[in-house]
């Protein structure tokens, strides 16, 4: 596929928004990926490195390999996503802290518009596709009332498996990786880690996404590729459960200051009109219908675009 500057420009904008969303702790960068339509060939991408691919650094150099993995979409994505954590992932964060419930409003209209789009593909819908959906719903709701674990783990083999499964979370529709953190009790010391510089547990965090992301992803290609329909239904259900985290308005249960910030641990939806303060109702219904209709209008472009080509 031969792209222009024009295509990789909005690669990197679509990675802006993938950034952004996976700063929120309850929205997955791989739902904007798949609502973008750049999932399979993300999981495409990622899975191209292989041992085959590598050894063309060694026999034909290193833009052999570039081009073998598909290193200008992934670069264009990655600078884009590096861009929004440098930046709009600070406004996103001072939105977060001051009107929450306006952005969980937005990104609920967006997420549940998502539904729509990544069930639309699923070409052949049977009895079995719809138990999946249901067992991908009640696992993701599950998780969302999971209470996250209140303290930490610093062992090397834990921040390993912490930031594999993380990572996992990143690249499928429905959960945040930084939710799962949360829950697994390593969102402190991944925090931690940053702040003090300390270039060991870095290391390991990104050693466990490393292989997180290579041998999961083979796996998610592998079901896309053979059992397209039964994946896309879980995935939907997925997202579908997954709504329940980003619902605007919330009663806390119990939270814990980490590095001066209370972090939420365990919290539970409620009615608008139940929520203790202003509800803001008339403006998270605007936000909401805004975020549904923007992923109206990105696969209406979509689709006339698949049609021009």
């Amino acid at each position: 596929m031969k792209r222009t500057f024009k295509d990789y420009l909005i690669i990197s904008l679509k990675g802006i928004a993938m950034g952004a969303a996976d700063v929120v702790p309850g929205v997955s960068g791989g739902t904007i990926a798949f609502i973008s339509g750049i999932y399979n060939e993300l999981i495409e991408s990622i899975n191209a490195f292989n041992f085959k691919n590598l050894k063309l650094l060694k026999t034909n150099g290193f833009m052999a390999m570039f081009k073998a993995v598909n290193g200008s979409f992934l670069l264009s994505l990655f600078i884009g996503i590096g861009i929004s954590v440098a930046s709009l992932a600070q406004l996103l964060k001072w939105l977060l802290e001051t009107k929450p419930i306006f952005v969980w409003a937005f990104f609920f209209g967006l997420v549940l518009a998502s539904i729509f789009f990544i069930g639309k593909q699923i070409k052949k819908w049977n009895v079995w596709n719809i138990i999946l959906l249901i067992i991908g719903a009640i696992a993701a709701y599950y998780i969302t009332v999971i209470p996250a674990i209140n303290g930490s783990n610093n062992t090397p083999l834990f921040l390993i498996f912490a930031g594999a499964f993380a990572i996992c979370a990143m690249i499928l529709p429905g959960i945040s990786g930084a939710f799962i953190l949360l829950l697994l009790g390593a969102y402190k010391p991944a925090l931690d880690a940053i702040h003090q510089h300390d270039i060991k547990k870095i290391a390991l965090l990104g050693f466990g996404a490393i292989i997180g992301l290579l041998t999961f992803s083979r796996v998610l290609k592998w079901l896309l590729d053979n059992y397209k329909n039964a994946t896309l239904a879980v995935l939907t259900g997925f997202v579908i459960g997954s709504l329940n985290k980003i619902w605007p308005w919330k009663k806390i249960l119990q939270s814990e200051v980490i590095n001066g910030k209370t972090m939420i641990l365990s919290e539970k939806s409620i009615l608008p009109f139940q929520f203790d303060g202003n509800n803001h109702l008339g403006v998270a219904i605007a936000l909401a219908i805004v975020g549904f209709v923007l992923i109206l209008l990105l696969e209406k472009l979509g689709t006339k675009k698949e049609a021009n080509e």
